[in-house]
């Protein structure tokens, strides 16, 4: 349960952090979400990662009761340093380094294993945040003068209480397609709690099901409590932090980052890696508020890292396709690059990144190690 409450406030952000960033949801409405779809992802794939989890980086045999309540304390230690600063950490790389200290300390650790699940981890998030990064650069605002997806004032729908019973009808400023793409935000959103739930239970779970200390049921039903109960607490500083520091994520920009984190988690786990939902989702918001950053620069000027430079509201935000400026352009009203891509928070969130599986998996070696287990 301590995992779990940790995974919920960790992954939360992840999930919802753009929708809650962009205005769609509130905080409350994202957790009630999380919590539901969280736990329908554990009741049905989540049983497969549970089990892959719990026997193929080192054998089942060395799950005893004493050593998973030891590795599941570590992957709940290491998560509790992250949450606190608001960092979206990643659980499947903390949980697979608590137990790769198991097994380097015991001599049974599957190599092979380790060495796909560490180069996908590698390559993972660069995919992200090019795939974002060329997004944000070339196709954003030609994006948004297509789709027009800006948010109206006042309420999205409202209660039609004409007629004796209440029907809910679009807000008087809601066009079709804001309202269409305000739900795909949401859906996308709920996918990506899914596939949360599918991957993150079996971090929280995995030991104790993999030795026969609890059955599959009850082991998927604690942990998505679990989850939930961060998601209602110490998710609130995550959620602010991927949908508000990293960079400024309008309703398109939520959009983008959602389905691409989406997809490629869906990808990882068909393939059976143990998938960092908190890394791919985070390093596409990078990815984009970089590419939207250095859009009135040369590419060869946006990576020397040179002076920061001026993007233009105007080429984020277009009346018509044949407005977007050209790529270098510069236009009237710009805004800072500062306001679209946080260098100081970007560095903070990969710190955290390697430092808290560094902790599980130092702080596991060393306890097995010694033998007090």
């Amino acid at each position: 349960m301590f995992v779990g409450f940790n995974i919920g406030g960790s992954s939360t952000g992840v999930a919802f952090g753009p929708a809650v960033g962009s205005g769609v949801l509130g905080k409350l409405a994202a957790a009630a979400l999380m919590t539901g779809f969280a736990l329908l992802g554990g009741w049905t794939l989540g049983r497969e990662v549970v089990a892959k989890m719990g026997g193929e980086i080192v054998p089942q045999s060395e799950f005893t009761l004493a050593a998973s309540v030891a590795v599941l304390f570590f992957v709940g230690l290491a998560l509790l340093v992250s949450n606190p600063f608001g960092v979206p950490a990643s659980t499947s790389m903390t949980a697979v380094g608590a137990i790769a200290g198991l097994g380097l300390a015991n001599g049974s650790l599957d190599s092979r294993v380790m060495l796909e699940i560490i180069s996908w981890w590698i390559v993972a998030p660069v995919i992200a945040f090019w795939i974002c990064a060329v997004i944000g650069r070339y196709i954003y605002p030609y994006l948004d003068a297509w789709l027009k997806l800006d948010q109206s004032p006042g309420a999205l729908v409202r209660l039609d209480r004409d007629g004796g019973v209440p029907r809910p009808r679009l807000g008087p400023n809601t066009t079709y397609r804001e309202f269409g793409s305000t739900v795909l935000v949401v859906v996308v959103a709920c996918y990506m709690a899914f596939s949360a739930g599918a991957s993150n239970v079996a971090n929280a779970v995995a030991p104790l099901v993999g030795n026969g200390a609890v059955e599959m049921n009850t082991g998927i039903l604690i942990a998505g409590g679990a989850i939930g109960l961060g998601a209602f607490t110490i998710a609130r500083r995550t959620l602010d932090t991927v949908g508000n520091d990293l960079t400024q994520l309008p309703i398109l920009a939520a959009l983008i980052v959602e389905t691409v984190s989406a997809s490629l988690i869906s990808f990882l786990s068909a393939i059976g890696i143990p998938a960092s939902l908190a890394v791919s989702a985070t390093m596409c918001i990078v990815g984009l508020g970089w590419g939207r950053a250095t859009r009135t620069v040369t590419l060869g000027e946006a990576l020397s890292g040179g002076e920061a430079p001026q993007v233009s509201v105007n080429a984020l935000t277009v009346e018509r396709e044949d407005e977007v400026p050209k790529m270098g352009e510069e236009a009237p009203d710009e805004l800072s690059a500062q306001d679209l891509f946080d260098p100081g928070t970007t560095g903070r969130v990969i710190f955290f990144w390697m430092l808290t599986p560094s902790l599980s998996a130092l702080a596991s070696y060393a306890l097995f190690s010694a033998g007090v287990i």
